[in-house]
């Protein structure tokens, strides 16, 4: 635990078959590859030495394995409002397909037909936030990159349009929100950390 002000740790899930080929995957419960398996556990040999109060994951298979394979398996609490954004109709599309047919789409501005809009997915954001910043002492959350995204603007009280898509995320990478001075100042204490990731 941190001896001040606490952090929340924020691991983005290992590689996918659909994340290596820039599928918007949502719902879809995909397992992590081979080198996601093991970027999973190199995330877990960043993490050796943290102690944390608490670590909840997303239900997805994706981000309760890196989870385990991290190495807090056993300890982690299934959270089902950490599963990633909800892309309906969009569903296992890549970028390229859904601007072909909508060229001004912008997925934290306009959400997904048939899926989550920005304001439903920031409803679940706000809920975790407001579930750990109840909690004293350091967390570690497991979650995918989207969702990871509008965490950090809704713990910045930010729109999740109006930020969340600055915040970039890798696969098997690390963030933290922590405050600085007092629980009033919000900030980014460390983002997208992915040095333990193998190329």
């Amino acid at each position: 635990m941190s001896e001040t002000l606490p952090i929340v740790y924020l691991a983005r899930h290992g590689e996918t078959s659909w994340s290596l080929t820039g599928q918007h995957t949502g719902l879809t419960d995909l397992p992590l590859t081979a080198r996601g398996e093991r970027n999973a556990r190199s995330l877990g040999e960043r993490l050796s030495g943290l102690k944390f109060i608490k670590v909840f994951t997303s239900p997805l298979q994706r981000a309760a394995r890196t989870c385990d394979l991290a190495g807090f398996g056993a300890v982690a609490e299934v959270d089902r409002d950490l599963v990633e954004w909800d892309y309906g109709q969009y569903e296992g599309l890549r970028a390229a397909e859904i601007l072909a047919d909508r060229p001004d789409w912008e997925l934290f501005r306009d959400g997904c037909p048939g899926g989550e809009s920005p304001e439903q997915v920031a409803v679940r954001a706000d809920r975790m936030i407001e579930r750990i910043r109840g909690i004293a002492g350091d967390i570690l959350l497991f979650s995918s990159g989207h969702f990871i995204r509008v965490i950090a603007a809704r713990w910045l009280a930010l729109g999740p349009g109006s930020a969340g898509r600055y915040f970039l995320l890798s696969t098997a990478s690390l963030s933290a929100l922590s405050y600085e001075h007092s629980f009033a100042h919000p900030v980014i204490r460390l983002w997208n950390d992915d040095h333990h990731v193998a190329e």
